[in-house]
């Protein structure tokens, strides 16, 4: 493999390049002139002509260029003569012959995998090195050749290890064999990746997002396509990609937003109360759907008791027709045991007593037809019985008197849950209606099973869900409900669970998502973090995931690591941001939660601008302060990790501080300071 400087080759791949933006600028211009030539009615009516306008501005969307990087970055030449030049997304020229072919096409599979053992028909490949947008060099790989040495990409080193600033990028230049292999999975397949820092499991994540609508546009556009991260600076961090390779139309949320959303929609409830850890892991523990679902259908009522004489007696005419206790008793064992939601069996139960009347009605001798089932269905005693015996539900109510009335947690939970776990779970003050109960988060989680036992809850067609070792059971429920009828890619590293329920096998996260035969893969090749700051935090791992191999660094730069005792961490944290900020790339200062305010002063006083990471809507500054809590999925040049010892402190109990600390210690991409005054762990000296 050999790089070369700007040269004649180099030139007319530079004309090319030029030559695509050009043809992508027509296209853009193209899309939009046909959304001004739209008149009303032009595509049969106004529905169809919203539809089809709002289908054309995302075309126009989707074509916007971005002049700092290439529509191209790499090129393969065939043995059949052909020569593709793969991209961001596909350009063709005016008489639609393409100029750049889209990466995720099947033909753009042999530039990331093509091997000299296996070629799939690759001859050639060619990887360009780029700056603001302009080629300046280009890197030959002759898969024929197979006396040639394998050796490592210096173009492909030098685009994983620049510094970065700002929001992730895409790494479609980037992507390697074993990555592309999950992108590419099949559409129906659940894919489980456990990644460890620095592997490139989150890109992994979006670039199989943005894959799989190019492959099944039509399907994921209409069900639509889901990412859900662990917290909104997250979700900030990595906003940029799918729009930049195409893909505007995802939605992207944090699971307590898609929670709090759904449950706050009907205005009914709002979610403003917090609770004890210890509560909040017990609401969001397996069990607990077990609870919710005995106490939605506690609500069936017994014909005995709710219904006047114990029987349905529906009159037809001048005679009464009678189904009997037993039979209705029947009926419902029937509804209720066959796994529908509540709803769907209240709404089906009007047919069924209708049908026991007519059973009646022809053991008479009449011959009643489905008209007159529908009449029945819909009388006033059959309305009424519906009523007495399946009444309508509110999922707010349910759960307010679950919480609420000790004997009603008690008879629900009964074998499933312990007494002290009730004692924690039922409010010592109630409140007085479900409308001013001070719902939490993890309340949330549990109104969202109860609606969803009340009826089913919609199906996405893909979810993306990143960090997912910290859900809790029931969150992963909440998730699993919506991507039922679809798949899912779950990414995570055991290791860094932060929550007091965090996962403990990747098993068990696919058995609460509802996806058993999800297929786990693990990637521990690590591309983003050098070795010499993976190295020191993987010193944790023998304490908090003993079960995990030690992940491997394959950059050649093995990073700069620093760990100082000095007197005022915190201070010396602001000055050496200070000094950092005055490089190139993207500085990220770490400090435990309780520290943030102390930081933000000495910060300012030192005169470093910097953006705070707990802000809802932070300021994009090139240093940035970042509670320990909200560090995890993003990554910075150059980090200082502040007082780890207070890091592990802020947590509730020790194994969760080591793993908070291991986030901390793996976002560095270049170089990390380690600031301390306090001993350190005793697993880290």
């Amino acid at each position: 493999m050999s790089e070369h400087a700007p040269d004649e080759v180099l030139t007319a791949e530079q004309r090319h390049l030029d030559h695509a933006r050009a043809e992508l600028a027509r296209m853009r211009a193209h899309t939009l002139s046909l959304v001004d030539s739209l008149a009303p009615g032009h595509a049969g009516d106004a529905g169809a002509d919203e539809a089809l306008g709002w289908t054309l501005h995302r075309r126009a969307a989707s074509l916007v260029d971005d002049p700092s990087t290439t529509l191209f970055f790499g090129r393969t030449d065939h043995d059949d003569g052909q020569s593709l030049h793969i991209g961001r997304r596909h350009v063709t020229d005016s008489a639609g012959d393409p100029v750049v072919v889209d990466w995720r096409a099947d033909v753009s599979r042999g530039f990331y995998r093509a091997t000299r053992e296996d070629r799939d028909g690759v001859r050639l490949r060619r990887r360009f090195g780029v700056e603001r947008g302009r080629l300046t060099a280009y890197e030959d790989e002759h898969l024929t050749d197979a006396g040639g040495a394998d050796t490592s990409s210096a173009i492909l080193a030098r685009e994983i290890e620049r510094p970065r600033s700002g929001p992730m990028r895409d790494i479609v230049a980037t992507i390697q064999p074993e990555q592309d292999a999950l992108v590419r999975a099949d559409a129906r397949t659940t894919v489980c990746v456990q990644g460890a820092p620095g592997t490139g499991k989150t890109a992994v994540g979006l670039h199989r997002a943005a894959w799989l609508l190019y492959a099944h546009r039509e399907r994921l556009t209409r069900q639509g396509v889901l990412v859900i991260g662990p917290n909104r600076a997250f979700l900030q961090h990595i906003s940029a990609v799918l729009p930049a390779l195409g893909e505007v139309e995802v939605e992207q949320r944090t699971v307590d937003e898609l929670l709090t959303a759904a449950v706050e929609g009907r205005g009914e409830v709002r979610v403003r109360g917090v609770e004890p850890p210890e509560v909040a892991t017990l609401k969001g523990d397996g069990r607990m759907a077990e609870v919710v679902r005995r106490a939605v259908w506690a609500a069936v009522g017994d014909p005995a008791q709710v219904l006047d004489s114990g029987a349905v007696v529906v009159t037809r005419g001048s005679r009464r027709w009678r189904v009997p206790g037993y039979l209705v008793r029947d009926l419902l064992e029937e509804l209720t045991t066959r796994g529908i939601r509540y709803e769907a069996a209240r709404n089906l139960l009007p047919q069924r007593l209708a049908h026991a009347v007519l059973q009646l009605l022809e053991a008479s001798g009449d011959s009643p037809d489905d008209v007159v089932q529908d009449a029945v269905a819909r009388s006033a005693e059959v309305r009424r019985a519906v009523k007495a015996l399946m009444p309508a539900q509110d999922p707010a109510k349910v759960l307010h008197r679950l919480l609420s009335d000790a004997g009603f947690l008690r008879g629900c939970s009964e074998g499933v849950l312990t007494a002290a776990e009730r004692e924690l779970l039922v409010w010592p003050a109630p409140p007085r209606t479900a409308g001013s109960a001070r719902w939490s988060a993890a309340d949330a989680v549990l109104l969202d099973e109860v609606r969803d036992q009340l009826q089913r809850t919609p199906s996405r067609a893909h979810v993306v869900l990143d960090e997912a070792q910290d859900l809790s059971a029931l969150q992963l429920r909440a998730v699993g409900r919506r991507c039922s009828t679809g798949a899912a890619t779950v990414l995570g590293d055991i290791a860094q669970g932060t929550t007091p329920w965090s996962a403990r096998s990747w098993d068990d996260v696919l058995a609460h998502l509802g996806k058993p035969d999800g297929e786990i893969e693990v990637l521990d090749r690590g591309f983003r973090v050098p070795a010499a700051v993976i190295d020191y935090a993987a010193r944790l791992l023998p304490s908090i995931a003993p079960q995990l191999t030690v992940p491997r660094s394959v950059r050649t730069d093995p990073g700069l690591l620093q760990v100082l005792r000095v007197e005022d961490p915190v201070a010396r944290a602001a000055r050496t941001a200070r000094e950092l900020a005055e490089l190139e790339g993207s500085v990220g200062i770490v400090v435990a939660t309780a520290s943030v305010e102390d930081a933000a002063r000495e910060l300012s006083a030192q005169g470093v601008e910097f953006s705070r990471l707990d802000d809802p809507e932070p300021d994009q500054q090139r240093v940035s302060l970042v509670p320990a809590g909200l560090v995890k999925g993003l990554e910075f040049d150059r980090v200082v990790v502040v007082e780890p010892a207070a890091v592990v402190a802020g947590e509730p109990d020790e194994r969760t501080g080591l793993r908070r600390l291991y986030v901390s210690l793996t976002r560095a991409v270049s170089a990390m300071v380690v600031l301390h005054r306090e001993d350190l762990p005793a697993e880290l000296v």
